[in-house]
């Protein structure tokens, strides 16, 4: 029966930064997944952003990177999977990369946009959709002059597509927590969306 092992050494920014080194080096793990995001943290990386169109990541994560290069040279094989992309997955990627070829490692890295709907708020409001309150119907309108952020929830597709793709590290922006788990099962075990009951226990295990 084919196992993966997938260790997540992070629940938000500003985590313990010695967790995932430790479980990186003990955990004999094939992936390794790393969460940042919430919707305060969205945002402050909103915020961040608009000061430096470079920033809008978790930058702990560059951080977290740079100390695994012994790690990842170690163990080849070990994958990294966060949504420390946050609002700009693609300047994350572009930093990833440069602390890896400052210790000499390469790796294949994907991002994953299209979370971020903010750009495109006006184009979907002109096409009839009012994001409406779940709780108490009203219209985004009312509250438009004060957004920051406005981002839809992604799911595992893409990081199963990253990793078809041969991706070594993934960094999406705003998924659901569990899909960072959720998808390198997908990948791995062949399963598709509506093998319910597999997908089921995948996202329970990528809460936990």
């Amino acid at each position: 029966m084919k196992r993966i092992r997938i260790g997540n050494g992070c629940g938000f920014w500003g985590d313990n930064l010695d967790a995932p080194i430790r479980l990186a080096e003990k955990g004999q793990l094939d992936y390794l997944t790393l969460e940042y995001l919430a919707e305060l943290t969205m945002s402050i990386l909103a915020l961040l952003r608009n000061r430096d169109p470079k920033a809008g990541y978790a930058t702990d994560f560059i951080d977290v990177l740079s100390r695994l290069g012994p790690i990842l040279q170690a163990q080849p094989h070990l994958k990294i999977i966060t949504n420390a992309g946050g609002l700009n997955p693609q300047a994350c990627a572009e930093a990833a990369r440069a602390v890896l070829k400052k210790n000499g490692i390469e790796k294949k890295i994907a991002y994953i946009t299209g979370d971020d709907l903010l750009p495109k708020f006006a184009s979907l409001q002109e096409k009839g959709q009012t994001f409406s309150h779940l709780d108490n119907g009203k219209n985004i309108v009312e509250v438009a002059d004060r957004l920051v952020s406005l981002n839809a929830y992604l799911g595992s597709g893409p990081i199963v597509q990253a990793l078809e793709m041969g991706a070594e590290i993934v960094i999406p922006g705003r998924v659901a927590d569990a899909c960072l788990t959720v998808g390198p099962a997908l990948y791995e075990f062949g399963w598709q969306a509506d093998d319910y009951q597999k997908v089921g226990a995948a996202t329970a295990a990528g809460h936990l």
